[in-house]
């Protein structure tokens, strides 16, 4: 693992572990929630063939001890090259051990990526910072140079190539404006209508999926695979979310339509788990109001 030169206080290493286990937790309550359309989920595989819930888990599982490594490595730190260096490969540690837990499926590289950079980001915040703040210094680091990072040869990547999206990076070195200007806010608008916490959750995910160009979905079925899960979101949401009768009919009829074309939105997935790591964030470690 990446030597840490100095050992940080108790009262840092705990937070660490905190953040290390909000961001495990994110991870995990994306997984489970149920239904989301084309994703793994407590029903089955979705359109995943080499992935199942008890994969999820494990993967799940298996980053927290990463995810706590970058938050000791970005303590006291601010946005840099170096920084960025040291999380990256504590991030290709972590991508190590996802692989290894899993039996070699990409349950979580993406989510590697979004929430490293977020538990970096609110370790170098402290408790000062809520959400935006945190997403912003998540963001410095994104755009900061990983002089040891491999020429990217991911999925994402050759969709962002082919199709001129930004991808998990640009959304990332954006500020991550799908987490915090879109799913962030349905997810609070729906718990303040009084929804159910799974439905308000459904209601974040629809509408990161509603607007973002979604590599995954890109790479498996093309801009049409995109379009059906824009226009199927939308329309889950249009017709009162997953909360109602009709929104819930929608969302599964979305369902529907994404395994028919064995696609899955899981740079969407991503988000929503980094929407929830935020929400966690807030809730538990942002200093009490006056």
């Amino acid at each position: 693992m990446i030597a840490i030169a100095h050992a940080p206080p108790p009262h840092a290493s705990r937070r660490a572990d905190r953040l290390a286990d909000l961001a495990v937790s994110a991870l995990l309550d994306e997984a489970e929630l149920t239904p989301k359309p084309g994703l793994v989920d407590r029903r089955g595989s979705g359109a995943h063939a080499d992935l199942d819930l008890p994969t999820m888990r494990r993967s799940a599982h298996a980053l927290r001890g990463a995810f706590a490594e970058m938050a000791r490595a970005a303590r006291g730190s601010r946005p840099a090259d170096a920084l960025r260096t040291t999380l990256g490969a504590i991030g290709r540690e972590g991508e190590a051990a996802m692989l290894a837990a899993t039996g070699g499926a990409n349950a979580h590289r993406g989510a590697i990526w979004a929430l490293g950079l977020l538990v970096a980001g609110a370790a170098i915040e402290g408790a000062r910072g809520g959400p935006a703040a945190i997403a912003a210094r998540a963001a410095e680091l994104a755009r900061c140079r990983d002089r040891l990072a491999p020429v990217p040869e991911t999925n994402g990547a050759r969709a962002c190539a082919r199709y001129g999206v930004r991808g998990a990076r640009g959304e990332a070195a954006s500020g991550f404006p799908h987490v915090v200007s879109c799913g962030h806010p349905a997810l609070l608008r729906a718990r303040a209508r009084g929804a159910a916490e799974d439905d308000a959750r459904l209601e974040a995910l629809l509408a990161v999926m509603s607007t973002l160009d979604d590599t995954c979905l890109l790479h498996r079925g093309g801009p049409r695979a995109l379009h059906v899960a824009q226009r199927g979101a939308a329309a889950a949401l249009r017709a009162g979310g997953p909360g109602t009768a009709a929104g819930r009919a929608a969302l599964l009829a979305l369902d529907a339509e994404l395994l028919a074309l064995n696609v899955s939105p899981g740079g969407s997935a991503d988000l929503l788990a980094a929407v929830l790591f935020l929400d966690g964030v807030g809730a538990e470690l942002a200093p009490p109001r006056r």
